[in-house]
């Protein structure tokens, strides 16, 4: 397990700081440091916990091997994936580390101790939940249903051979009803309702789907084709309202543009990220904000927080030695500019870098466990307002 960097340090001491200041002026603040503590990791006792369980839908960047159990060529579960983890092993995630969801709790535990409060005592992650382990009490701390390639778009998440989010709802229908028989149905009434719940999608969507196919950007602008995502977001949410969440956490797209198979693809002359993607992402993220601030007026007792991943992995592509990084212009695993999935990324890659922690991307799609230290970072106060 690597050390935080000195820059990461440094970050995370400020980080600390302005919650402290944040807590001086309202020291209810302290009360939603301690519930979004359990985005990745949530210990199963009532007693000590405030958020009893953590249900994540989406895509692979939050995906933690459901993609293992299905017969699609986006899986994580072969080296060298999983190498920096902390048993060196692949676990269906991609990356070479943890996700960003996977530190959030760490990172909010250690604030936490410089604050003086109570530690939670994490002691695991909510499974996959194609997994064997998605089964007993372990579905009382949550479960994961999402799927590397899977998005807004049906089709395409069909078409990529992942789970969609119409399926991913229905397992959570099915999790509902293993959960009332593990925990009785007034505990699993509650655990539905108290939950926290992540929605990370929509890179998928223009990545591998739009900018790719001619039949829909041919047809469809930019802007026609995220209305139309935002539609099936707010559509997924209403549904889940009526399953019984109340608090959802939902990221932004990423600068797209930045991504170094988006150069390599879609950048043809163009020094550094890809300005036209990186706007199209900038009009959905607006869109999306626009689109959960209403659905937050029009259902009773939803609370939604756009986390804002935009702006701090374009920074630190902008600026990686501000954030003690060397490069990021390429992902760690082999060339580093198209690599993603077994077609490329394998143990067999030519070139794959013997130091991650210097890379902003693990491959060509996604960041390294180092740079989603500072990822998390920039999501702890982003999910105060999903709590007070």
């Amino acid at each position: 397990m690597h050390m935080l960097l000195p820059h990461a340090r440094t970050k995370s001491q400020l980080l600390s700081s302005t919650i402290q200041k944040s807590i001086k002026m309202n020291i209810g603040a302290l009360v939603p440091l301690f519930a979004f503590s359990f985005l990745s990791c949530v210990h199963a006792q009532d007693s000590t916990t405030l958020v009893p369980a953590i249900i994540t839908f989406g895509d692979s960047a939050v995906d933690v091997g459901n993609n293992d159990y299905l017969p699609t060529i986006f899986k994580a579960n072969y080296p060298p994936y999983g190498r920096d983890f902390a048993n060196h092993q692949p676990t269906g995630r991609f990356c070479n580390g943890k996700l960003a969801t996977d530190i959030t709790g760490k990172a909010s535990n250690l604030l936490l101790l410089r604050l003086n409060a109570d530690t939670l005592g994490f002691k695991t992650y909510a499974p996959a939940y194609l997994s064997p382990q998605a089964s007993g009490k372990n579905l009382l701390i949550g479960a994961n249903f999402a799927s590397a390639a899977s998005g807004y778009d049906e089709n395409a998440a069909i078409l990529n051979h992942a789970i969609p989010l119409s399926q991913q709802l229905s397992y959570f229908r099915e999790y509902q009803g293993k959960l009332a028989k593990v925990a009785g149905s007034k505990k699993a009434a509650a655990i539905i309702k108290d939950s926290l719940y992540v929605l990370s999608a929509g890179s998928s969507d223009f990545v591998q789907n739009y900018y790719v196919n001619p039949w829909i950007n041919k047809v469809y602008t930019p802007d026609q084709y995220s209305s139309f995502l935002v539609g099936v977001f707010s559509g997924f949410v209403k549904d889940l309202y009526g399953l019984g969440a109340r608090k959802l956490g939902v990221t932004s797209l990423p600068p797209l543009g930045c991504l170094p198979a988006a150069r390599t693809l879609f950048g043809f002359h163009e020094n550094g990220c890809v300005s036209r993607i990186n706007s199209d992402a900038q009009a959905f993220n607006k869109k999306i904000s626009s689109a959960a601030a209403n659905l937050q007026k029009q259902l009773p007792g939803l609370k939604i927080a756009v986390f804002d991943i935009y702006k701090p992995l374009y920074d630190l592509v902008q600026s990686p030695s501000k954030f003690g990084f060397v490069e990021a212009n390429r992902g760690c695993c082999g060339t580093g500019t198209v690599e993603t999935t077994s077609l490329l990324c394998n143990p067999k890659s030519p070139g794959t870098c013997s130091n991650a922690t210097q890379y902003v991307f693990w491959d060509s799609v996604h960041p390294s466990q180092a740079a989603n230290q500072v990822l998390a970072d920039a999501l702890i106060l982003e999910g105060i307002s999903l709590i007070t």
